[in-house]
């Protein structure tokens, strides 16, 4: 293995047994921050999760009602499969994902068909249009118009209603009970059935639809925040340009200042005009000073300085952090013989690995690890710490704005105040740039988040410039 380890730190004995990051390809590859997506990834898998349990319980509930309090007589066996059949569903799906993770279009969209058809078919047993509870496929339908882009949610209404016009021409017959229907039509607990059904399809599609609501204005809120941040790195990056390009126009007339200023006081008339002239070479050279350091900025955009080795990205992510009293070390390493890559410079990568070593440094005991590995297919960062780790509630949520277990500033060591949002942030930049981010605790204990890139999204070519 290449190996480098660096700031003054011996190299660590664990990198050995590192947990290592699974291979799933980094989510929306193809996102920018003005590409026609934006609306994308508005639903959180765990969302989708969450309510289809509430489906459930709510049909389980009903049937349990219906059979004990009530005495209908109903296909049990055949209900209770698509119940079951919905359970297991979200037993794997909870398995397979990471709850916090946005949702895919197509997958949000395969979901939420998944309810409307499960749904039918428990109505189709149960007496089909002629069931009062068939009100609740609007409930879906109304879930997938408030947060999926207008053509996942059109072909779900449109299932919808598809489902709602073959159950009134195919069903089974109303549950009965001793052989008499549920509900005669002049039942007045026909009318009632019928208002109570409708009451509960009206709360639970509001429900519905202000989860979907509440949860879209928080995203908003948070991505404003890290849109905010990244226009200032972008700035800032511009700055250095500016600065660059005024060093190289200014650095002419300032060297004819001098001449021009060496001739005045080798022909001073008086000694006051030599002492002027004088000056004037002072300043002219105080200037040369200044912008000669203002050339040297990295952030100047130009071949080289718009590139740096993974090395340098990994040390530029723990500088700020290595006067804590907490021990910080970064380790590099990837294949034999191969020297680590040149990657793009991008302040956003920058901020957010930045963001999540300062976490690390408050919740850490003695140290903090940095470990970047990069191989022909894949480059990965990894943040480690020796804390308590993520408690599991924490670990459930994170990822997502306004979650934060953070001490007051007067009780963390880099005296910043937790406000939920520096994971969020941090976890949204990087999947901006193609990262697979991930939250998990160390086999050995401590937090580790890690992030992979393919390389070819980070890499940058070979600058053959002089």
């Amino acid at each position: 293995m290449a190996d480098v380890s660096f700031a003054g730190m011996p190299e660590d004995p664990r990198r050995n047994g590192l947990d290592r990051p699974g291979d799933e390809p980094a989510q929306d590859d193809a996102w920018s921050w003005t590409a026609p997506g934006l609306r994308r990834s508005r639903l959180r898998v765990r969302t989708l999760l969450a309510q289809r349990w509430a489906w459930v319980v709510g049909q389980t509930a009903a049937l349990l009602i219906s059979g004990l309090a009530l005495k209908m007589q109903v296909p049990w066996a055949m209900c209770f499969t698509l119940v079951a059949l919905s359970a297991w569903l979200n037993v794997l799906l909870g398995l397979a994902a990471n709850g916090q993770r946005m949702a895919r279009d197509g997958e949000a969209t395969a979901q939420i068909a998944w309810d409307i058809l499960q749904l039918s078919g428990l109505i189709y047993l149960t007496g089909g249009a002629y069931n009062p509870f068939a009100l609740l496929l609007i409930a879906p339908a109304t879930l997938a118009a408030a947060t999926l882009p207008a053509r996942y949610a059109m072909g779900l209404g449109a299932l919808a209603i598809a489902a709602s016009i073959l159950l009134a021409i195919f069903h089974m017959p109303l549950p009965t009970v001793d052989g008499s229907p549920i509900l005669p039509a002049s039942s007045p607990f026909n009318l009632w059935f019928v208002v109570s059904a409708r009451i509960v399809g009206i709360v639970l599609t509001t429900a519905y639809a202000w989860q979907a609501a509440s949860e879209s204005a928080r995203m908003e809120l948070a991505l404003n925040v890290t849109e905010t941040v990244l226009a200032r790195e972008q700035r800032l990056s511009a700055l250095g340009a500016l600065a660059a390009a005024a060093a190289h126009e200014l650095g002419t007339p300032l060297a004819t200042i001098s001449v021009v200023s060496r001739e005045m006081a080798r022909n001073a008339t008086s000694e006051e005009v030599r002492e002027d002239a004088e000056l004037l070479i002072g300043q002219a050279a105080r200037c040369r000073e200044i912008l000669q350091r203002l050339t040297e900025m990295p952030e100047a955009q130009d071949a080289v300085h718009e590139r740096m080795s993974l090395v340098q990205l990994v040390q530029d992510v723990i500088e700020p952090h290595m006067v804590h009293g907490i021990r910080v070390e970064a380790v590099v390493n990837g294949p034999s013989g191969e020297t680590a890559p040149d990657i793009w410079r991008r302040p956003e990568i920058i901020h957010a690995m930045t963001s999540i070593v300062e976490n690390a440094v408050d919740f850490a005991r003695s140290e903090v690890i940095v470990i970047a590995r990069f191989d022909p297919r894949h480059i990965v960062i990894e943040a480690r710490d020796d804390g308590p780790g993520f408690s599991p509630e924490v670990l459930a949520k994170l990822g997502e704005p306004y979650v934060t277990t953070r001490p007051g500033a007067e009780g963390s060591r880099t005296g910043h105040i937790g406000m939920g949002l520096g994971f969020f942030i941090a976890k949204t930049l990087l999947e901006r740039t193609g990262a697979t981010v991930d939250f998990r605790n160390g086999r050995r204990g401590g937090a580790v988040v890690s992030a992979r890139w393919p390389r070819a999204a980070l890499e940058a070519p070979g600058y053959t410039g002089a």
